[in-house]
């Protein structure tokens, strides 16, 4: 009894010690699952990402290390064994998370990765990218629409113009960019997010609340910066061809290859849409159209230390929406009623960077737009060229602990209306010198500040101070906060969503004389938590932000004598306050995101206090997704818009949309379809778009969908 009672103590007395740490940063990971395999033996990491197992049987073990989002570790051991002191243990971001962990964003102008920047930025990339991609092949819409605290604004009934609105903020206060460039702004800014097709882009970064200090006036909601994909030396060559029930077809191609000193790549795309009337009302919910892009860039490599890259955005389109019957070729007097957009984009992009050593590098980049559009109706007829130029140099240096970037820069913006009529032109010529400088410093291990500021001068407007700062605070592994703010500007143009939704009939111009400058301040505030659940089972994280922003004498479209519209600028302001909560909860290979959106945005004018039109208080959006890597997609969405303010005083209904996409994946190629708006929620069921008749409508805002349920399904070849 005896020697079986000193082997029975012997076989239990085992004890192991380990600590586990991200293989990359090094950074403790509490919460790490670590099991005895055939055994009942298990713990999880504490906050110092130690573990420790006591009883561990004699003789080989096998040790197995999970976390979620990391690659799983197995370690042999032979007890007992003579260390007594921790053993480190190293854990490998797996795969499908390392492209997130990794991304690096450009819209901040330094070169660090998502996690280690003070200035929240949310990001679009890889899968997401791809499966937003299959919903909406021809522009980025609906990939922009889906993210909390942003929505897409149609300001046309029957052509679909749209733009983007960041935290209720009309589309004129986003700045959207391409590489660093500003391409769409002002007249060209109405069709851009048509015009935008997603299979070239790598990722899409936003940035709520001001961003002038980064990149100069317009930024005051926020900014969205869409990132091309780049060559590598291995091969690319995707196609993507797509149909929908409402009688489109897109057929893109992207192909991009880098060989020794030289890459290129190419994207050519052909969007065509069908006049479609889901309504039945005798108008076009979705116009008929064509448009044809064309996008090479060539990179060059003149040695270890000078890079080259030079490219060209080419977009041609003819969009018609109106009157079916005058659609079809059955045109009268009573079916007379068109909406014609004609537009040719030809963009150019030109960056030069020169390495000085290893932690230093000079970059220079300078960008043309040419925008020629015309807006066409049976009476009427709008039309100009939008010529604007933009050219930057700066310093970049980062070591250890900062990253520091300065930098000046020039853009011009002249648009040129034709004389159409004798109603006054609304023409103007905007140059705009700027400096910048901006340094994100660790000032400790957990805390990270970044900060800004930049000058600009406007020939119009005079000179802008723009500071902005940020903090990141990482109190441990699964808590991190940040708080940042600054100030923006906005030169009056007469492009706006409201001049837009009229075609600009009527539409005086802008006095310079006697309007300033908008002007703005913005803060936000945003907690974040990670951690696992039920050993490692559940991941769950979720982020918490709170913003305010606020844009002193902002000026609006009124009625002026006659049947004229004038831009006043009332004393008072007009501002945004609300929360964004994102939760994401994954387990084996379903993901669950859910996101609500409260903006509350408020026009101050002289003593009155009105809510500001076309923006859902409440808005909820809910998606399920089911994944098996390499062979299978699925996913369902829901998403809930609360009542809108209209600009003729009514109210709108709220209303539900929801969705199902199903992709099926193979080697080289898959096949996808898309159920959009399931539930056929259309703003006709419930409320008019339009009142007067057929002949000459008078349209009231668009906030529901008009093109109901639409589904579409494709295939998308990987040649490469």
């Amino acid at each position: 009894m005896a020697m079986l009672f000193l082997t029975a103590s012997a076989y239990a007395q085992n004890t192991y010690k380990a600590i586990i740490k991200d293989a990359n940063t090094h950074q403790t990971l509490s919460g790490t699952t670590v099991k005895i395999q055939n055994t009942t033996l298990g713990t999880i990491s504490d906050a110092n990402g130690l573990v420790v197992l006591n009883n561990i049987p004699s003789g080989k073990q096998v040790i197995e290390f999970s976390y979620v989002g990391y690659i799983n570790e197995t370690d042999t051991l032979t007890f007992p064994i003579d260390n007594t002191t921790p053993l480190l243990v190293m854990l490998e971001i797996a795969s499908e998370h390392e492209e997130l962990e990794e991304v690096v964003i450009s819209a901040t102008r330094s070169t660090r990765t998502i996690d280690n920047i003070p200035t929240r930025v949310e990001v679009i990339a890889g899968e997401e990218l791809d499966e937003k991609g299959n919903m909406k092949p021809g522009d980025i819409r609906m990939l922009l629409a889906e993210s909390t605290g942003i929505q897409t604004q149609q300001t046309s009934a029957t052509s679909g113009n749209s733009s983007i609105r960041i935290q209720g903020l009309d589309g004129k206060y986003t700045q959207i960019i391409r590489d660093g460039f500003p391409l769409y702004s002002g007249f060209s800014g109405g069709l851009g997010l048509l015009q935008i097709a997603p299979l070239d882009l790598q990722q899409v970064e936003v940035i709520k609340g001001s961003s002038s200090t980064l990149f100069g006036g317009g930024a005051i909601a926020g900014l969205v910066n869409l990132v091309s994909k780049k060559p590598t030396e291995e091969r690319q060559f995707n196609i993507l061809l797509n149909g929908t029930s409402a009688l489109g077809v897109d057929a893109s191609a992207f192909y991009a290859q880098k060989l020794e000193n030289i890459g290129t790549t190419i994207y050519a795309a052909y969007n065509k849409g069908t006049a479609y009337d889901p309504s039945d009302i005798g108008l076009s919910a979705i116009p008929k159209f064509d448009r044809f892009t064309f996008n090479p860039k060539l990179f060059l490599d003149f040695n270890d230390a000078t890079k080259l890259s030079v490219g060209l955005n080419t977009t041609i389109e003819k969009r018609i929406g109106g009157d079916m019957e005058y659609l079809k070729g059955n045109g009268s007097v009573t079916h007379s009623y068109f909406e014609e957009n004609r537009t040719q984009r030809y963009s150019t992009q030109l960056e030069l960077e020169h390495i000085l050593n290893d932690k230093a590098k000079l970059v220079f980049r300078n960008s043309v737009s040419y925008f020629d559009r015309s807006i066409r109706l049976p009476d009427y007829l709008f039309s100009g060229l939008q010529l604007s130029t933009y050219s930057e140099a700066n310093y970049n240096r980062h070591d250890e602990r900062t990253d520091l970037v300065a930098g000046i820069n020039f853009l011009t913006d002249n648009f040129k209306e034709d004389q159409n009529s004798d109603f006054a032109l609304r023409s103007y010529n905007y140059k705009t010198i700027g400096g910048f400088v901006q340094n994100t410093w660790n000032a400790t291990e957990k805390f990270t500040i970044e900060s800004g500021i930049r000058g600009d001068y406007h020939n119009e407007y005079g000179f802008f101070f723009l500071p902005r700062i940020s903090g990141l605070w990482k109190v441990n592994d699964h808590f991190s906060t940040r708080l940042g703010g600054g100030l923006g500007y906005k030169a009056p143009s007469v492009f706006t969503e409201d001049a837009e939704r009229v075609q600009f009939r009527n539409v005086l111009p802008i006095e310079v004389a006697t309007t300033k400058a908008e002007r703005s301040y913005g803060a936000n505030y945003d907690i974040n938590y990670r951690t696992t659940l039920w050993d490692g089972e559940v991941g769950f994280s979720m982020n918490q932000l709170f913003f305010y922003t606020r844009i002193n004498n902002p000026i609006l479209l009124t009625a002026s004598t006659s049947n004229d519209l004038a831009y006043v600028q009332p004393q008072g302001n007009l501002d945004t306050k609300g929360i964004e909560t994102n939760a994401k909860i994954t387990y084996q290979d379903f993901k669950l995101f859910v996101g609500y959106t409260f903006a509350d945005v408020n026009q101050h004018t002289n003593s009155s206090n009105t809510a500001y039109p076309l923006v859902s208080k409440h808005r909820l959006n809910n998606v399920l997704m089911y994944e098996v890597e390499d062979q299978w997609k699925i996913g369902a969405e829901a998403y809930y818009f609360g009542k809108q303010k209209l600009n003729d005083g009514t109210t709108g209904k709220a209303y539900w949309t929801t969705g199902l996409m199903v992709e099926k994946l193979w080697e080289r190629f898959s096949i996808f379809i898309n159920f959009e708006n399931l539930t056929n929620t259309l703003q006709t069921k419930f409320d008019s778009i339009y009142t007067g008749n057929i002949t000459s409508p008078v349209f009231r805002d668009i906030y529901a969908p008009v093109d109901g349920m639409v589904i579409n399904g494709g295939i998308k070849i990987k040649l490469f």
